[in-house]
């Protein structure tokens, strides 16, 4: 099996210029994933890129997950989501004033991580800014 055409478009659409190394040693696992994440699903369930990506980066803050929101911040970005909007997605997925009170118990060291990497990957490209949220 091979990635479908569609699969290697959206994956490159996300993440341009991204080598996998996990294709070198294990391509049957990255085929099955990538059709099914960049194809599968996405013709499955259609949406716009920029809200796909708001809601994933959502799911992502209310899982904890640090090291998969910094995969996908640089794919939202990519495709559209402002600096702004990645703010304001944090802000709503951790505020218990807006609705999402569970997640306020993840612990300030989790939101820190989200913030603080976001802070410097989307105001100083990569660097810190200096600029504070």
């Amino acid at each position: 099996m091979a990635i479908s055409d569609a699969a290697q478009r959206n994956h490159d659409a996300m993440f341009p210029d991204h080598r996998s190394t996990l294709k070198l040693t294990d391509p049957e696992l990255v085929e099955i994933f990538d059709n099914w994440a960049f194809d599968e699903v996405m013709r499955d369930a259609p949406l716009d890129p920029r809200i796909r990506l708001m809601v994933q980066l959502a799911a992502i803050v209310a899982c904890q997950a640090v090291s998969e929101y910094r995969v996908m911040l640089g794919a939202a970005l990519h495709v559209g989501v402002t600096p702004i909007e990645v703010k304001e997605i944090i802000a709503y997925s951790t505020d218990r004033e807006r609705g999402f009170h569970t997640i306020v118990n993840t612990g300030v060291e989790r939101l820190t991580g989200h913030r603080c990497f976001t802070q410097v990957f989307t105001m100083g490209q990569g660097r810190p800014s200096g600029r504070r949220f």
